[in-house]
């Protein structure tokens, strides 16, 4: 593989949507899984899908990052970062880069910057989402 330096923006860019569209295909599928093996009226009463998803995510998003930090090389681990990290468990799902983020605040000692960090994404992705459909009901 190319030293990082030689990674192309092109290039990181290849890799990353190589990745996301894994991730996302994998994320489809694991929402189907879930609704044959519980049935549909179990998932529509809870979004067991999105809650496995978002812990397998970031127990997956944990394991890479700690070996990536400890046996990658630099140009490789850029790499495998952009493909794996950043792409295939973006599109699997953001909440493992969430968790990943939220961490390293605490491991940097800023517990305050982490709670507002967290506090702010649950508050402003839901307050997002308030707005859209408010947005949406008022055009139709």
């Amino acid at each position: 593989m190319a030293p990082m330096s030689a990674l192309s923006p092109l290039a990181a860019t290849l890799h990353v949507a190589i990745g996301g569209a894994i991730g996302a295909v994998l994320r489809y599928q694991a929402g189907r899984a879930m609704t044959q093996w519980l049935g549909p009226q179990m998932v529509a009463a809870f979004p067991f899908a999105t809650l496995l998803v978002n812990a397998l995510g970031s127990l997956l998003m944990g394991l890479l990052a700690g070996w990536l930090a400890q046996r990658a090389p630099s140009a490789d681990g850029e790499q495998l970062r952009l493909l794996l990290g950043v792409g295939v468990l973006g599109g699997f799902t953001t909440f493992s880069a969430f968790s990943l983020e939220i961490v390293v605040l605490i491991e940097r000692q800023q517990y305050l910057l982490a709670g507002l960090y967290a506090f702010l994404s649950l508050a402003l992705g839901v307050a997002g989402l308030i707005a859209g459909l408010a947005l949406t009901r008022g055009i139709a």
